[in-house]
């Protein structure tokens, strides 16, 4: 089974193209944790003991959130997750995130931040596969 962990260059094109200039952007972010965290390749933020990758995920959020909020972005929910009450019973999330950005820009700005990625790090450690899907707000009139 394949697994996504990061955006494909064609899929940042339309991302790009779709959520530019239409406001803020919630990302739905649905998490799956390696059962222990893999440091390989990622020596500098290797903890002293091996750690589960949740905890990993919890490192980056630490050191995360400051950056989100100097961006004007948000979390808007973190929970625990298991299986679809609808949806494929072969998916099972550990996790699901909601995050608010001010738009598609900010949040460009805030991916490319060095600050963000030298301890983006602790997320490849952290997860076996994920998902991200951004939406933008409608109404139903």
């Amino acid at each position: 089974m394949r697994k996504y962990m990061e955006a494909s260059p064609e899929a940042g094109k339309e991302f790009y193209q779709h959520f530019h200039n239409k406001g803020k952007v919630v990302m739905l972010n649905l998490l799956k944790f390696r059962a222990t965290a893999d440091y390989t390749n990622l020596g500098a933020l290797k903890p002293a003991e091996e750690i589960s990758g949740e905890e990993a995920y919890q490192l980056y959020m630490k050191s995360t959130l400051p950056e989100l909020e100097k961006a004007g972005s948000r979390v808007i929910y973190y929970g625990k997750s298991k299986s679809f009450l609808i949806g494929p019973d072969t998916e099972k999330w550990d996790a699901v995130l909601l995050v608010e950005h001010e738009s598609v820009s900010r949040f460009m700005e805030f991916a490319q931040n060095g600050d963000y990625l030298k301890n983006a790090g602790h997320r490849t450690a952290a997860l076996e596969d994920s998902r991200l899907l951004p939406t933008n707000e409608m109404s139903f009139t």
